[in-house]
């Protein structure tokens, strides 16, 4: 059976004054002096330090997060090219096809077969 946690809180103060009041005041003194320091080591521990450091600097890096994803899309959506490039270009630069009918020569289109030939037989070699 177990006792009830108030008379077992009671007893164990009574017993706490009486020790206390029996103690001679030397001994008084340096429990006293070690809680003192026990509390200073306490409050300067790196334990406690930690979060009054965090909390800042988790704040500052929130913040620049936060104004780097404003800017940046406001930075490039307002500038546009100075001149446009024309379709042609772009389209002859980003791909290995051939150009289109319309925008080609169509003398290249006279002699496909010969060219056919040509990509085939790459190896022939011309005399002069």
């Amino acid at each position: 059976m177990t006792p009830d946690p108030d008379k077992l809180a009671q007893r164990a103060r009574a017993l706490y004054l009486d020790a206390s009041r029996q103690l001679d005041p030397v001994t008084s003194g340096r429990l006293r002096a070690a809680r003192r320091q026990a509390l200073d080591a306490a409050r300067t521990s790196p334990a406690r330090l930690a979060p009054r450091l965090l909390l800042p600097a988790g704040a500052f890096a929130v913040l620049a997060l936060a104004t780097l994803m404003i800017w940046q899309p406001l930075h490039h959506a307002d500038q546009a090219p100075s001149r446009p490039m024309p379709a042609a270009a772009t389209a002859d630069a980003d791909s290995d096809l051939p150009p289109d009918a319309d925008s080609a020569d169509p003398q290249l289109y006279q002699n496909l077969d010969f060219y056919g030939w040509l990509a085939a037989n790459d190896r022939v070699k011309v005399r002069r």
